[in-house]
């Protein structure tokens, strides 16, 4: 695939705080001089930053860009979801990643049961019902399983609930194997699924940010790279300058072997994705 029908995003989480929000104006910045297709603002648990995702949105708009928020059905009624939908219709905003979301803390699964929607591909549908094509619909895959899938074949088959739903693409969660990844896809082919799975990348800046984060994720850290940036111990220079190679060499790979894009999760940084982006010497698209 032409590197010039591949997509290259970034995501953000919305800010808590007004020196969040400063902080963030600044990463963004920096980030735009790399000419992303979009940038996506997550949704936190339960809905509980649905405001914070407004507002970063719009003002991603107001500044040019194109903004994909992110929408999840957990905490959230029909009613909800209708008017957040109509909320960002009437702003221009074209790209929805919808998921099925995470519960706040302290819910069971007889409040996760209750909810109006209990799957991704549940909103999908809604989504698709309620605004017809307006909407780019990108969905989640997980290359190396979801943690509470049964099996990878009932987690191939979720995934393929969700595109049959209506979803036009699919973004990964972070993996540092690709071999899952090209495997996922020739996988989603075999079943019939044929849209873009763009490869979900985390820069590797803070060692044990990134095994807290894995651990919750299910996302694997290969063994000689977890000894190594072990070994490194307090050394922050050498963990960002290792997970700079570990990382660039990553998307060579995932790029080389066809991925459709890359979309990086920043967590509100600039320097390590701006690295990465100008090792692989990405085009403006």
């Amino acid at each position: 695939m032409a590197q010039s029908e591949q997509n290259f995003s970034i995501e953000f989480f919305p800010p808590k705080t007004p020196e969040g929000s400063e902080k963030l104006r600044v990463v963004r910045a920096k980030l735009a001089d790399l000419h992303p297709k979009y940038f996506s603002v997550t949704f936190g648990a339960g809905g509980s930053t649905q405001k914070g995702t407004l507002e970063t949105v719009l003002e991603i708009r107001s500044e040019g860009h194109e903004a994909a928020p992110h929408l999840s059905c957990m905490g959230s009624s029909r009613d909800s979801l209708r008017a957040i939908l109509n909320e960002y219709k009437s702003h221009g905003i074209k790209r929805i990643v919808a998921l099925r979301g995470d519960l706040p803390s302290g819910y069971g699964s007889i409040g996760f049961a209750s909810g109006e929607f209990r799957y991704a591909n549940e909103l999908v549908e809604f989504i698709r019902a309620e605004t017809g094509d307006w909407f780019h619909i990108e969905v989640a895959a997980y290359p190396e399983m979801h943690p509470q899938a049964k099996s990878p074949q009932d987690d191939i088959q979720s995934f393929a609930r969700k595109v049959r739903a209506g979803a036009n693409s699919a973004i990964t969660q972070y993996f540092y194997n690709p071999d899952a990844y090209f495997r996922f896809v020739d996988d989603a082919h075999k079943i019939g699924v044929s849209v873009p799975i763009v490869a979900g990348i985390m820069p590797i800046t803070n060692y044990s940010q990134l095994m807290r984060f894995s651990d919750m994720c299910g996302a694997e850290i290969p063994r000689w790279v977890r000894i190594k940036l072990a070994s490194f111990g307090d050394d922050s220079e050498s963990i960002r300058a290792f997970g700079l190679d570990v990382v660039t060499g990553l998307c060579e790979r995932l790029l080389a072997g066809g991925a459709p894009g890359l979309h990086f999760y920043t967590l509100n940084q600039a320097v390590a994705t701006s690295a990465i982006w100008k090792r692989l010497n990405l085009a403006r698209h």
